[in-house]
């Protein structure tokens, strides 16, 4: 371990207790090696790098761009270590105040030649620094210029474009040899390479040691184009073309830069890909499938097939790649039983294969079947909520007023939705009641005390259906007094007493993307404000099987319950 800690610190130039973080049990082969190679391309690079300045005249903004470019190189090389040991804003803030200054003389000591080449250089630097001031607000926990992978992948880019205009600048000014121009394009290649394997595919920060031994000496690079920029300055009348066995390095160099990460990338077919895990963030919504373009609906599968919400495991393990899930997803759409479903994620290794799948996880890879039997799957959101708007006021339409004749101070008519298999009934409640949650809680205790099925607790009365039904026709209707009883052509006629505490007293409506509740919105029954009421209910159930609720709120301090019919 004592030799691995004078590699890392000969190769890296970073402290030898770094090792036991990037490899606590020793370098294995592949790193070792990684080092040795990295140690013959940082020396090479370094060499270029501390090349003597080329002698000349320089005015006061060359001489102070000279010095900040150099301050660039030294922060690279050696700084960095030191003013790591400071909090994280220091360093951003350090970076932030340099490269001002930097691109501000760049904009001023430049031949740029065309105004509109310097105009498009202080966008692009603008942009840059703007990704740098982004950084700096978030180590300060202050709200940032944008937030998300899209914004700062946008602001990373505008650094490289930095880079690319700045070179097109030396080209364009004359001072600057081939040579520098070309480690600028090397600059831009390495960084354009960085932005995905770091960003879209996390590989330099979460892959094998010995890629980010590689990444580290190549980016290096960057560092040689800084200091050949500020050694040229005062240069003119370079050659503009180097002898044919330098360029001929320069192109290996390039092709070497290019090449090595895309081959580092490949894997055996063995080596799953993962695109969504179960810890994605992503995969905690359920896009409609409507919503999604093609290309992203294989996404939104894996994203289901992976997941852990709610601390289940997941339908398929992480040891399967993609493709393999989504081979399995589409045989599973082919199945005709849950038994063929448990077979099929049995032999891929599920850890719940009893479950099977569900149709809205399917309909991602297979539309085609899935839609077949179940198109309202295929809806997008703006859809699903027209179709269900139309489905409540379809339903609402069925009902009728049983008092046509009787008109209340205010009332309503609609379909009351109901949870199937689990709600006792419906609410009449003062929602703004102190202690609403306590009082609802009592009536439907009190639910099943009485043959009526109507619990009574304060400003909550709960009022339970006599047949096994999933929805029924409500009309609520208040009055300033007492309307006739009018019992025949009902089963039921029951009246109870109700207190509203905050001058309200009304019945719950259906929530956005809720199942429970009045299709309708319901008035406000507590017509006279404060103080107690009387609440009548009338039930029936016609030759269908259909259940009919009528609801009469009207002014009454009788506290006894009544039953009126039968």
């Amino acid at each position: 371990m004592f030799g691995d800690a004078w590699l890392w610190v000969a190769v890296e130039w970073s402290p030898p207790v770094y090792v036991e973080w990037f490899a606590p049990d020793g370098f294995d082969t592949p790193t070792a090696v990684a080092l040795l190679v990295a140690a013959l391309v940082k020396a090479g690079l370094l060499w270029l790098i501390l090349r003597a300045p080329v002698p000349g005249p320089l005015d006061r903004r060359a001489k102070a761009l000279r010095r900040l470019l150099y301050l660039a190189v030294a922060y690279t090389l050696v700084l960095w270590y030191p003013i790591a040991l400071l909090p994280d804003a220091v360093d951003a803030a350090f970076q932030l105040a340099l490269w001002t200054a930097i691109d501000v003389l760049y904009l001023l000591v430049i031949r740029w030649r065309s105004r509109m080449l310097r105009a498009a250089a202080g966008a692009m630097f603008a942009v840059e620094l703007a990704g740098m001031a982004n950084q700096l607000l978030d180590e300060l926990d202050l709200p940032e210029l944008g937030s998300g992978d899209i914004i700062g992948l946008g602001l990373m880019l505008g650094g490289v474009a930095a880079i690319i205009i700045t070179v097109v600048g030396q080209r364009r000014d004359g001072r600057w040899s081939r040579g520098t121009q070309v480690a600028g394009w090397l600059s831009v290649g390495v960084c354009a390479l960085a932005i995905p394997f770091n960003i879209l595919l996390g590989m330099i920060s979460s892959g094998h040691l010995a890629m980010l031994i590689m990444m580290d000496a190549v980016g290096l690079v960057s560092t040689v184009w800084i200091a050949a920029t500020a050694r040229e300055l005062p240069a003119e009348g370079l050659p503009a073309d180097l002898p044919p066995a330098r360029r001929r390095v320069i192109r290996v160099a390039v092709a070497t830069v290019a090449v090595l990460p895309i081959i580092a990338l490949i894997h055996p077919e063995q080596t799953p890909h993962l695109t969504y895990t179960g810890w994605s963030m992503d995969c905690y919504d359920r896009p409609s499938f409507g919503d999604l373009k093609p290309a992203e609906r294989d996404a939104a599968f894996l994203c289901r097939a992976r997941s852990t919400e709610g601390g289940v495991p997941p339908m398929f393990p992480d040891s399967l790649s993609d493709q393999e899930i989504l081979a399995y997803g589409r045989a599973l759409c082919r199945t005709k039983d849950r038994d063929e479903q448990e077979a099929i994620l049995t032999r891929a290794g599920s850890a719940r294969p009893a479950w099977g799948a569900d149709l809205w996880d399917l309909v991602y890879v297979c539309p085609e079947i899935v839609g077949a039997t179940h198109p309202e799957l295929l809806r997008s959101t703006t859809e699903t909520e027209a179709a269900n708007a139309a489905y409540i006021a379809e339903e609402n339409a069925k009902c009728r007023d049983p008092w046509p004749r009787t008109k209340g101070v205010v009332q309503a008519t609609a379909k009351y939705f109901l949870f199937v298999d689990g709600d006792p009934g419906y609410l009449v409640h003062d929602p703004e009641d102190e202690a609403a949650d306590q009082a609802v809680e009592q009536a439907m205790d009190r639910v099943y005390d009485d043959s009526t099925r109507i619990g009574v607790a304060g400003s909550a009365v709960l009022i339970g259906h006599v047949e096994d039904v999933s929805d029924l026709c409500l009309t609520v209707k208040a009055f300033r007094a007492a309307p006739p009883r009018r019992t025949a052509g009902w089963d039921q006629v029951n009246e109870v007493p109700i207190v509203s505490r905050s001058g309200r007293l009304t019945v719950p409506e259906m929530g956005e993307g809720g199942d429970v509740g009045a299709g309708a919105p319901m008035p406000n029954l507590a017509i006279a404000g404060k103080g107690h009421y009387r609440l009548r209910v009338y039930v029936r159930v016609d030759d269908a099987g259909e259940e009919q609720h009528l609801v009469v709120v009207f002014p009454g301090t009788s506290r006894k319950r009544l039953k009126l019919k039968p």
